[in-house]
């Protein structure tokens, strides 16, 4: 399909890159956190970033376009944030959760920017689509579990 652009190539490793942060930085939430519901939360969300992860990953594959591996400096840097203030914060759950919600609200925005390429297939802009809203989702049970704590 001659629509698919290097462009849009580069788009989706760019947001498949913070998908892979995405998934190190819930994990790593998961390990810094004794709240059970948040730890739960966290690993799930972990989880859900992986399986995004591979299904960008198909669909780059199957328009012909390589598949860029790992996670960016960005996303390293804003692990390593996390792991300070973790140690600095006398209250990291909060800490942890206002990191969340901050990274997810970035995260939609990455989506909306990539959705906006008029170039993009229909499968490819499916799997955004269902990718972005199960984030926002994931925003509004985040949110609640911020009143709980």
């Amino acid at each position: 399909m001659s629509t698919y652009t290097e462009e849009v190539g580069k788009k989706l490793n760019n947001l498949l890159e913070k998908t892979y942060d995405a998934e190190k930085g819930f994990k790593k939430a998961a390990e810094n956190i004794n709240h059970e519901p948040l730890k739960s939360y966290f690993k799930n969300k972990a989880q859900e970033r992986y399986n995004f992860g591979h299904e960008l990953k198909q669909e780059i594959r199957s328009f012909n376009q390589d598949v860029e591996k790992g996670g960016s400096l960005t996303g390293t840097a804003h692990r390593a944030w996390m792991d300070i203030k973790s140690l600095l914060s006398s209250d990291e759950e909060e800490s942890m959760l206002n990191e969340a919600i901050r990274g997810e609200k970035a995260a939609i925005e990455e989506y909306e920017e990539v959705l906006t390429e008029q170039s993009l297939p229909m499968s490819t802009k499916s799997i955004l689509q269902s990718q972005k809203s199960t984030i926002n989702n994931g925003l509004a049970k985040i949110n609640s579990l911020e009143d709980l704590h």
